[in-house]
């Protein structure tokens, strides 16, 4: 199923971007104007089972995008089913009571469309685009299968196989990704983002098909779900056939969510991997938070964003521009860090180290960048560039219908409504180059990091998996 989202193009957004640079000369109002969506065409209504549907009427093109959401991701996993989530995702194209394993993916393909499906920590999604006629019939397969699954023994015995290859060539097989693996396990001590999303090897060994039959039961339901219609559609009628099709499953009492709260961090950790790979990497994480749906005016999850971008959000950002280009002690280097999330944040600089050099060479370099970024702060022209380019991703984003679904979707099943996104972006644009200065300050700190490193090892020798200390 479907890993990756990518629906960028770097010809088309450097274009918009150079647009909205001659804008900010006099200021931000019009290039607001042009990301700023109308309220008005975006229609949210809640059905009598539970279920939220929002649709976002686009009518530049005569196509659709329908998505359905499930607040159920690998956060909601127990201890010894880690990466059922992700397996059920996979069996969801094995059929219903009325519908042939494969054939739901055929159907699609035979109104011209395409559809997909994704895990991730917080959600589970599955999507169909397609001409804005086979809407109604999109929206039965989608309620059929979140109320009819049905897969035999056999069909789970080879999609667990299936699985498990995945996880060989994504994690196993893949330094870069034994590391990653390693770092979220180290910093976090009680939540279940420590697992991986497609879950422990030995966990997917020993998973029966009725482990993946009980998350269905517990987690489909129309009352733990969302959908999220965008494109060329008129809202009433959407809303008639969604009550003609999803309004007629039931909802169902849903387990009960522990909270699993991480307990503060109360000095750095390390951990050091060993495995193939030609060069040594670094990853750094700190402990941030993020966007608390109940107080969305507090800056610093803001701040961080633009932390982030300050860092590595362009090619000549501090990261890339001090530690490739000009110390050349590091390959690549990324900054990462999400502000909507259902659990606690990272704040994570990667990277892998130059021929000739060393992991703590790096590891120096970065605390320099940061220890001068503390010190001095940021220009208000590096920040306004900034800026301006959030905005030029933003407009991108939103010229695609599928953009607009997602935006929607993944902000809503964080519990952050679609209607502060637009307020969000001006929290974005409000934020001063202080408040990224205090930000880096508070939280990029020693007391809550988590250092993984990675340590080649030759092709084909034996390797521990990690050593702690």
């Amino acid at each position: 199923m479907m890993a990756v989202l990518s629906m960028q193009s770097s010809h088309l957004r450097n274009g918009v971007f150079v647009l909205l640079c001659q804008l900010a000369l006099t200021g931000f109002q019009l290039a607001q104007a042009q990301v700023k969506p109308d309220s008005a065409q975006t229609h949210e209504y809640r059905l009598a089972n539970g279920l939220k549907l929002i649709i976002r009427e686009d009518n530049r093109a005569p196509t659709v995008a329908h998505m359905v959401w499930y607040k159920a991701g690998s956060m909601d996993e127990t201890n010894g089913r880690t990466g059922v989530a992700h397996v059920l995702e996979h069996m969801m194209f094995k059929g219903t009571k009325t519908i042939k394993s494969g054939d739901f993916s055929k159907r699609v393909a035979a109104m011209g469309g395409r559809e997909n499906a994704f895990t991730s920590m917080d959600y589970t999604a599955y999507f169909q685009q397609i001409e804005r006629s086979k809407l109604a019939e999109v929206m039965r397969l989608e309620a059929d299968r979140m109320n009819n699954l049905n897969f035999d023994d056999a069909e789970f015995a080879k999609e667990i196989q299936v699985v498990m290859e995945e996880r060989r060539l994504r994690t196993e097989d893949k330094a870069s990704g034994l590391l990653y693996e390693n770092l979220m396990a180290t910093a976090y001590k009680a939540t279940p983002y420590r697992h991986p999303i497609i879950g422990w090897m030995n966990d997917l060994e020993n998973m029966v098909p009725n482990d993946a039959r009980q998350w269905y039961r517990d987690w489909y339901a129309p009352n733990n779900a969302m959908v999220v219609i965008a494109g060329d559609v008129d809202p009433e009628k959407v809303r008639a056939i969604a009550e003609a099709t999803y309004g007629k499953l039931s909802a169902r009492e849903l387990p009960i969510r522990k909270p699993q709260i991480e307990p503060a961090q109360r000095g750095t950790k390390q951990v050091s991997v060993k495995a193939p790979a030609d060069t040594p990497q670094l990853a750094m994480a700190w402990k941030v938070p993020h966007i608390d749906p109940a107080k969305m005016e507090d800056y610093e999850p803001y701040a961080l964003a633009l932390l982030a971008a300050v860092l590595d959000g362009y090619d000549n950002a501090r990261l890339n521009r001090t530690l490739v280009k000009q110390d050349r002690i590091a390959n690549t280097i990324d900054a990462g860090y999400d502000m909507v999330a259902r659990g606690p944040q990272l704040f994570m600089i990667l990277g892998t180290v130059a021929k000739g050099k060393t992991v703590a060479q790096l590891e120096n370099g970065i605390r320099s960048v940061l220890s001068e970024l503390k010190t001095k702060g940021i220009t208000a022209a590096e920040l306004k560039r900034i800026q301006v380019r959030i905005l030029a991703d933003k407009i991108y984003k939103r010229d695609s219908i599928f953009g607009q679904a997602m935006e929607i979707g993944s902000s809503e099943i964080a519990g952050v409504s679609w209607k502060q996104l637009d307020p969000i972006l001006d929290r974005l644009q409000a934020v001063t180059p202080e408040q990224v200065q205090a930000v880096a300050k508070k939280y990029l700190i020693d007391d809550t990091l988590t250092i993984a490193s990675l340590e080649p090892q030759a092709r084909g020798t034996s390797k521990l998996p990690f050593k702690a200390f």
